[in-house]
């Protein structure tokens, strides 16, 4: 391959490349928006229950599955494991990723709000 043919390609490459490393979101970020959430989630290794459920760890764990915390019986049914993707559904519209869930909130419209918030979950979580 010529030179003058790579540099054409390069910025194509950097752009498939840094895509999914965009999009995991920015933690510091994601906190401030998290404020929003903070309301009812806490998010501490003790575990400790605010009007919703402790979100520490939420990463990989089922649906519905806190012992002794009372889920919408949709969200205690759904048992979906909580994946950066069905997160960024469910904070996208809580009501359309899981139909008779109780949490009252609309959900945050933007993508990068979405992705920060989740990747301040993990990083609190460690």
């Amino acid at each position: 391959m010529k030179v003058m043919e790579y540099i054409g390609i390069l910025p194509a490459i950097l752009f498939l490349t840094a895509g999914p490393a965009m999009a995991q979101g920015d933690a510091e970020k994601g906190k401030v928006v998290f404020g929003q959430c903070s309301i009812c989630h806490k998010i501490d290794k003790a575990g400790s229950k605010g009007i919703g459920p402790n979100l520490y760890g939420v990463v990989g764990r089922p649906a519905g599955s806190i012992e002794g915390f009372a889920y919408s019986s949709a969200l205690a049914k759904s048992k979906q494991p909580w994946t950066r993707q069905k997160l960024d559904e469910f904070l996208t519209s809580p009501a359309r990723a899981v139909p008779g869930t109780r949490m009252p909130f609309a959900g945050l419209q933007s993508p990068t709000d979405r992705q920060n918030v989740i990747a301040y979950l993990i990083a609190a979580s460690r």
